[in-house]
């Protein structure tokens, strides 16, 4: 009989089964899965099918599927009463829609909100729910009451099952550089913005950034997206140790770097399992995308910065107590996420997160992970500390000094 002890198909069984431990005990210490609201048809879906068949002054509605460039150029086309008449038909078409004008889908998406809203004001008395179906309902009333404040900026809104969303701090259109914050697990609409830990929530991370980028360079034109706009795994389970979701947020994220108006440097900051996203996007970005930097990531879906395929600067952070540096880094049939982000072979910009406390500190103020991230925003490439505490992270930067 041949033995398989120290056999490279055992000691792969062997990885694999130590990953699926970890899954399961990070799933039992703290992870907590969001309800799915689920509806017979989609409202984007219906909106969509409403636009493909709807005129404006006689002329037909351009593919809501074509090239942002060509969206946008019908969108110039037309007048301010013509485009408020499309935002008011069709708000969440147009409110999702790369190429529309930034304010246009500013204002459709509250049309939207409120719509979303008086559905699950009507839900919340709906005899056939369950009082936890009840409840859900009325959370979500209130969170779409929140957004659709005229001081929130709501780039994209998807109320269908957990829900995806979007919005922006600053002004876009006059970005003269734009950082887009990709979050991971257990994000949906209402986990969106948080009262308590809310560092550790998308709509946080993007203030905190936002903020400390306006500090580090008050002169600079920023602008921040926390971008929640793609269907994130829920817990810790099969979904989270693998691609799937990644594949489809990737397709989403270019959709929407390709989409943002003018030629303004981009920088994506990616946590957890953003960091996944962010790693499948990576070949198919386009290039105005200056810096990818990840932060308590399982690994990108590569071995090496290289193989990522982009011309982006790739940075890695990682505190010291991150749950995540003990997940396997490994991948086998699909599941894992490959290569550790902050190992040396793996040859990203390692940047210092002290202060940093845990798997969600990464944008704490005060912390020198969120400084990093501030100085990579604003291009302050020479300002930035590396975890090795030398210049070996700001190489190429003329200039640099040991920090």
């Amino acid at each position: 009989m041949t033995s398989f002890d120290s056999s490279p198909q055992l000691s792969a069984w062997r990885a694999l089964l130590a990953l699926a431990v970890v899954f399961v005990m990070l799933a039992t210490t703290g992870w907590t899965a969001v309800r799915h609201h689920k509806d017979d048809a989609s409202p984007l879906a219906a909106s969509l099918s409403a636009w493909q068949s709807g005129h404006i002054s006689g002329r037909a509605l351009p593919d809501p599927g074509a090239p942002a460039g060509r969206l946008a150029h019908f969108f110039a086309s037309l007048d301010a009463h013509q485009r408020t008449r499309l935002a008011t038909r069709y708000p969440l078409a147009v409110g999702n829609m790369n190429g529309a004008p930034v304010e246009l889908r500013y204002r459709a998406n509250r049309i939207a909100l409120e719509q979303a809203r008086k559905i699950e004001q009507q839900r919340m008395h709906d005899k056939r729910l369950s009082p936890i179906g009840q409840q859900e309902a009325e959370r979500r009333m209130k969170r779409f009451g929140v957004m659709m404040r005229p001081d929130r900026h709501v780039l994209s809104f998807d109320p269908m099952g957990s829900g995806r969303i979007a919005e922006v701090f600053g002004d876009l259109d006059r970005a003269s550089r734009v950082s887009v914050v990709v979050p991971g697990v257990d994000t949906n609409l209402l986990t969106f913005e948080r009262t308590n830990r809310k560092y550790s929530a998308p709509v946080g991370m993007a203030k905190s950034l936002y903020r400390a980028e306006r500090s580090a360079s008050p002169r600079a034109r920023t602008a921040v997206i926390a971008w929640a706009d793609y269907t994130a795994p829920i817990g810790l389970g099969v979904d989270a140790a693998t691609s799937m979701r990644a594949d489809e947020g990737a397709i989403r994220l270019n959709s929407l770097v390709r989409g943002l108006p003018g030629h303004s440097p981009v920088a994506l900051y990616c946590h957890s399992y953003g960091s996944v996203v962010c790693g499948v996007a990576a070949r198919q970005l386009p290039s105005r995308v200056s810096d990818i930097a990840v932060a308590g990531s399982p690994g990108m879906r590569a071995d090496t910065a290289a193989q990522l395929g982009t011309g982006a600067r790739i940075w890695a952070t990682r505190d010291g107590d991150d749950w995540i540096q003990d997940v396997p880094n490994m991948e086998v049939g699909g599941l894992g996420h490959g290569a550790d982000p902050v190992s040396r072979d793996f040859g990203a910009r390692v940047l210092s997160a002290r202060g940093a406390i845990g798997h969600t500190g990464y944008f704490e103020p005060g912390t020198e992970s969120l400084r990093n991230f501030a100085d990579i925003g604003t291009g302050s490439y020479r300002s930035v500390r590396c975890a090795s505490g030398d210049d070996a992270c700001r190489k190429e930067f003329p200039g640099t000094t040991v920090a």
